[in-house]
């Protein structure tokens, strides 16, 4: 089972610049099995579109599943925040953030993300697959 992070799908259904490469990652992980995000994927997406009908319509025919998040791994989230913030992180992060990476670190086999080298940091061990680097 593979995660896919927010980023990757507003490309794909706003057919941005990097639409092609993150779908074309997408439909590599479809063919491995299969595809899912967690709560806060659909919260991010339903809130850069606002169409939230439309976004989960357009999810399920792309044959992307959802997967809540478990405790144990939003308590992993906080606990790599909490490293973050210790480590006085170079960018501004946000708890979704983490919840995304601990999500796929803990209930998922990988993750698509546009945002490699964060969770490469901060979920070691987790599989990664960055559209770009596909190419």
């Amino acid at each position: 089972m593979i995660a896919v992070d927010s980023s990757v799908l507003i490309d794909i259904l706003n057919n941005s610049a990097r639409a092609e490469v993150s779908e074309a990652a997408l439909r590599r992980a479809l063919e491995k099995g299969p595809v899912v995000m967690c709560d806060v994927v659909v919260s991010e997406v339903c809130s850069a579109l606002m169409q939230p009908d439309e976004v989960q319509q357009t999810l399920e025919e792309l044959g992307i599943q959802y997967l809540p998040t478990k405790q144990t791994a939003a308590a992993r989230a906080g606990e790599m925040q909490k490293r973050y913030r210790d480590r006085k992180g170079k960018y501004p992060r946000v708890l979704p953030d983490f919840l995304v990476g601990a999500h796929a670190m803990m209930q998922c086999e990988a993750l698509i993300t546009h945002d490699g080298e964060f969770v490469r940091d901060y979920f070691k061990g987790l599989k990664v697959i960055v559209p770009s680097e596909l190419q």
